[in-house]
């Protein structure tokens, strides 16, 4: 059922600005695919399932028919209807399981997984969702059977729908996981683990077959698409170990994710790379001999709900790196009330990872000397001694990453 969220966000998009046919008819294509994808995995049986995700559409329709006549849409509208996606998944792969003779029960994840009320990035309420976990998930396992549950959906304490933002179906295994006290976190995906770079950008990657809970937090924050930046803490912080494998080939053994770094490896574990990145510069006179400047200028960042990634700051200047792009303009106007703004578009950070690097000579020396024809923007070496990292411009980053790959691991994009 892949891109079904994207798919949903087209439609609501087209509802916004009105467009409420355009809106129903991909709505509509929505559907057939996944009455195919039920028919296809339900031969000859296939009409209880599609008689049961119908209603998940049916409001779905009638949601896109109301924002089209209103061309807005309230945030926790926004989440209910983007949550159908997973929903319905979980329905469809619940009876999957059962054609296959395991006995399955799909469990709305509503009824599992509590958040707090921050519609489109909701944060999950330990707690409460152990109550609620134990509650619905523990006894279906009791009588033998398997939960289905999908992921990226949770329930506010005022009883409405959200989401955990986009990714979130991983980090929602492991928020179970933890709140279960699971032996295991599997998350299968596909690819065939962690690796010393993207596949994508370097063929010649290898999988790690061990690595921290550290370093694997810093590579999925700093772009490494096979976890969720979050997925790892809930799971770590009781001691459940973590593992990656490929569902394509389940074969192959994955990455198993420790606590602590396996011993005698490299310095330089992986490397990753975060595109679409923004860099926003501050200059301005007022820091010098300033108390509670830099307080100033993050309040900015946080009234507008925007993280900050990456800082390197001077006697007059702040830079900033930002991924979430859809609040600069605001921010930039709030800047500019007490300096001088600048803002990067199409920016990549490459962030090299492993153990003891700002203790280790030589290292930055290789990296740059690797790059000594490359515009490098900003550099940042982690307090946690476990990252470089640097931005470029989006147009130097899968170069740079080969490179680095090449000089690191001795092979890269050959």
């Amino acid at each position: 059922m892949g891109k079904t969220t994207n798919r949903l966000v087209e439609a609501l998009d087209a509802a916004i600005a009105g467009r409420g046919s355009d809106a129903r008819r991909l709505l509509a294509r929505l559907k057939q695919d996944t009455a195919t994808v039920i028919s296809d995995a339900n031969p000859g049986d296939s009409g209880a399932a599609a008689a049961e995700v119908d209603p998940f559409f049916e409001e779905l329709d009638s949601m896109a028919q109301a924002i089209a006549v209103l061309k807005s849409v309230p945030a926790d509208a926004r989440d209910h209807f983007l949550a159908q996606g997973e929903l319905i998944s979980s329905v469809v792969v619940a009876r999957v399981l059962i054609r296959a003779g395991i006995p399955a029960v799909r469990v709305d994840a509503r009824d599992a997984l509590a958040t707090d009320n921050h519609f489109g990035r909701a944060a999950p309420d330990f707690e409460m969702t152990r109550v609620r976990a134990g509650a619905s998930l523990a006894g279906p396992v009791s009588k033998g059977l398997v939960p289905v549950v999908g992921g990226f959906v949770g329930r506010s304490f005022g009883g409405q729908t959200t989401v955990l933002g986009r990714g979130g179906s991983d980090y929602s295994a492991a928020i179970l996981g933890a709140c279960l006290d699971a032996e295991r976190v599997e998350i299968w995906t596909d690819v065939d683990g962690m690796m010393t770079a993207d596949p994508r950008i370097v063929p010649e990657a290898r999988v790690l077959d061990r690595i921290s809970a550290e370093e694997a937090s810093e590579l999925a924050y700093f772009g490494a698409r096979v976890l969720h930046p979050l997925t790892l803490a809930p799971a770590i912080e009781r001691g459940i170990p973590v593992r990656i494998r490929n569902s394509r080939r389940p074969d192959r053994s994955g990455t198993d994710i420790v606590p602590a770094a396996p011993p005698g490896e490299g310095s330089v574990r992986s490397i990753a790379c975060k595109r679409g990145i923004a860099t926003v510069d501050v200059v301005t006179t007022r820091m010098l001999m300033a108390s509670g400047f830099l307080r100033t200028l993050f309040e900015v960042f946080a009234k507008h709900d925007t993280a900050v990634d990456m800082v390197t700051t001077s006697e007059i200047s702040v830079s900033v790196t930002v991924d979430d792009l859809a609040r600069i303009p605001e921010v930039r106007r709030d800047l500019e009330k007490m300096a001088t703004v600048e803002v990067g578009m199409d920016r990549a950070i490459v962030c090299l990872v492993g153990q003891n690097l700002k203790y280790t000579p030589g290292v930055a020396a290789r990296i740059f000397g690797v790059l000594d024809d490359v515009n490098i923007l900003m550099i940042s070496q982690g307090a946690s001694r476990r990252n470089v990292s640097f931005v470029v411009e989006g147009v130097d980053a899968e170069s740079v990453v080969c490179r680095l790959h090449r000089a690191f691991f001795g092979s890269g994009c050959a």
